[in-house]
This record gives structure tokens, C-alpha cells and sequence, in this order.
């Protein structure tokens, strides 16, 4: 994933959050630190704990991750569970990484919304003034598109004769207690099955209440557990 730099008295921090847009913030990123030579960092900052994300988020975490990783980025940090402002931390991480630019979207916002909510840009300003910025406009009515899923339920994982299934109900056959997302606008339970396991997150698809890919099984569960 890393690689040696020419430069390393610049180094680079994409900040994303939600939505298609980070892939767009990240690929900005990896421009500039290949114009630059110098390390890249990307960083996500979310409320929830790390197996409480919601299954969108991660689903688009994963796909954050393989770009950086891609493009040779330093790391991929993820600081979850933060009930601190998200400019606090991202200033924090600056801090530690000796960060000289920073890259992150905004949706654009009336004047209005910036009398009532303050800029984050102008806040992120006050926090860290030694470093340059890269503002990137962004979409707001895609990612107000992108709820996908309802609430998260609590579910199993079971495994029966002719596959694997998720129940709602505790059962001797349950192999591991997670959260299921459904998506929103079906009757049938469609969705993404989440849990824990050595302290990662995984997610699996369901449909109709069957997990629909045995690859991502094998890679989730070890195989004495099949």
C-alpha cells in the first residue's frame, strides 16, 4: 500500500463522509499527492461505533478503502465513535500527521443555513490555521438520495440445510447476533446482514431472507463454523 515519497515536507488529508462524493474527493486526492509526491492520508469521522455504522456507510467505506489502497495512500483512518465536532478531530488528526493540505467537499449552502449553522469551513479555519485547504463543491441532492436501507434491526445468522439465512428470532442454530438493514421500498426482507467478528465489520447481502453470496460467507466465517 505504501510507498516510498521524493517529498515529505508536504503530505496530504482527504476528509470524506457519505455518498458518491467521497470517491470523487479521494481520486482529487491521489491527483494531487502523485503531482506532489508526497504521502496521502484519507480520513471518515462518524458518531456511531464502528459496528453501529450504518450498512450504507460502510458499504461505501469499503469502496474508499480499495481506491486509497489503490493509489498507494499512507492510511485509511477511521475515528468512530467521536462525540466531538468532526472539525475538532479532523484539526487533531492534522495535528499528529503533520498535514499540510486538506481536501473535503461542501454542499453549497444558502445564506440563511450559514447564519444558523455556521460554516464548517470557516470553523475548520479557526481549528487549524497551518494548513492549505481544498474546498470541493458537492452534490447535496445525491446524497440526500442515498438512504437506502430503514433502521437497523437486530437479527442472526443461522445456518440451515441449503444455505445461510437470518432470522429475528434466538435459536441453537445462531452463529453470530448482528443488525439487519433493510432497503427501503420492499415487503420482502431484502438487505445487508451486519456483524462483528476479531473486531471487524462484516457485511453480508441477504435476499428474501437468504444470504445470496457463499464467497463472502467463507471469507466472514471460518470454515469449521460452515
Amino acid at each position: 500500500m505504501k510507498k516510498l515519497r521524493a517529498r515529505m515536507d508536504e503530505s496530504i488529508l482527504v476528509c470524506v463522509y457519505f455518498g458518491p462524493n467521497g470517491e470523487r474527493l479521494i481520486r482529487r486526492g491521489c491527483k494531487l499527492a502523485n503531482m506532489l509526491d508526497c504521502p496521502l492520508y484519507v480520513l471518515t469521522v462518524d458518531s456511531n461505533s464502528i459496528e453501529n455504522i450504518s450498512a450504507d456507510k460502510t458499504a461505501y467505506i469499503e469502496q474508499w478503502k480499495e481506491i486509497a489502497e489503490e493509489h498507494g495512500a499512507e492510511d485509511f483512518i477511521i475515528r468512530d465513535n467521536e462525540k466531538r465536532p468532526a472539525g475538532k478531530v479532523i484539526a487533531e488528526v492534522a495535528r499528529e500527521l503533520d498535514i499540510t493540505q486538506i481536501i473535503l467537499g461542501q454542499s453549497p449552502q444558502t445564506r440563511w443555513e450559514e447564519i444558523k449553522k455556521g460554516s464548517f469551513v470557516n470553523m475548520l479555519l479557526r481549528e487549524i490555521t497551518f494548513v492549505d485547504f481544498h474546498i470541493v463543491s458537492i452534490d447535496r441532492s445525491v446524497e440526500d438520495d442515498e438512504n437506502l436501507f430503514d433502521s437497523g434491526t437486530r437479527a442472526y445468522l443461522v445456518k440451515k440445510e441449503d444455505g445461510h439465512y437470518i432470522s429475528f428470532d434466538y435459536n441453537d442454530d445462531v452463529l453470530f447476533e448482528g443488525i439487519f438493514y433493510k432497503e427501503t421500498g420492499t415487503d420482502f426482507n431484502n438487505g445487508v446482514f451486519k456483524f462483528v467478528r476479531d473486531n471487524k465489520t462484516c457485511q453480508l447481502h441477504v435476499t428474501d431472507d437468504k444470504i445470496t453470496e457463499p464467497t463472502s460467507i467463507h471469507k466472514a466465517i471460518k470454515e469449521e463454523e460452515l
